[in-house]
């Protein structure tokens, strides 16, 4: 499904971040993404979403065996991936109903399919919000207009759950969660999760692990994958930190 090679990227005018990732992930499978702050992690999400704020200077990003690497961050959502952002943006005067619709609507035109009957769209986000426990009035609110950080983080879950995408990407999705929210939130995506899709985690920490086991855990460091393991390797970060693999 998603197939990165050496790719090497920067900030604009600044200093080179990504130096050489090199990731594949299949359908089927959740992927987990640990390491030290700095090292890139959240970069490497930016950069496969096609945030402008990067620079690729070499490699490639294939999605479904096509390259994406000149593709506009709105293609390649059109084409399924999604990214959860660490720090979501407010947007007053637009509810998270209506949000949901156009981007969803948006997504299906730009798939060639018909807009989603109202009547399906409602069955749709009742369904979806009684899952993560969203109360009819939240729906109302205005997009993470003053939310916490917790109803922020449910709301992106909300959106993946209903744009349905083939890749997200979930970056650091379990911070300033409690853990009431973080095992809702985590239900929310082991709902998502099928065999014909896949999921990308960005985490600090062992415990959203604990929930949503992955098929890999990646160690990234200093803009490269310096170690790969199973879920047994998020333990044992926990317990030891990343010193032992940096020195």
């Amino acid at each position: 499904m998603l197939n990165i090679k050496n790719l090497h990227a920067k900030i604009e005018d600044g200093a080179e971040i990504l130096k050489g990732i090199n990731l594949e992930i299949k359908p089927g499978e959740v992927h987990a993404i640990m390491g030290p702050n700095g090292a890139g992690k959240s970069t490497l999400s930016s950069v496969i979403a096609g945030k402008e704020d990067y620079e690729v200077t070499d490699g490639e990003i294939f999605f479904e065996g096509k390259n994406i690497i000149e593709d506009a961050p709105e293609e390649r959502a059109h084409k399924g991936i999604f990214l959860s952002f660490q720090y979501p943006v407010e947007i007053p005067g637009v509810s998270v109903t209506n949000f949901i619709k156009a981007a969803l609507n948006e997504n299906r035109k730009a798939n060639g399919l018909d807009d989603m009957s109202a009547k399906e769209m409602l069955s749709e986000i009742r369904e979806k919000s009684e899952l993560l426990g969203i109360k009819k009035d939240f729906l109302s609110r205005s997009l993470n207009e003053g939310f916490s950080g917790g109803e922020k983080k449910r709301n992106e879950i909300f959106q993946m759950l209903m744009l349905n995408p083939k890749l997200a990407i979930l970056d650091e999705t379990d911070s300033g969660l409690d853990i009431d929210a973080l095992r809702i939130v985590s239900e929310g995506v082991k709902h998502f999760k099928n065999q014909g899709n896949a999921v990308l985690l960005i985490t600090h920490y062992q415990r959203l692990l604990n929930y949503i086991q992955p098929d890999f855990v990646h160690v990234l460091a200093d803009g490269k994958i310096i170690k790969t393991g199973d879920k047994s390797l998020a333990l044992e970060l926990e317990e030891k930190g990343y010193d032992w693999l940096l020195n």
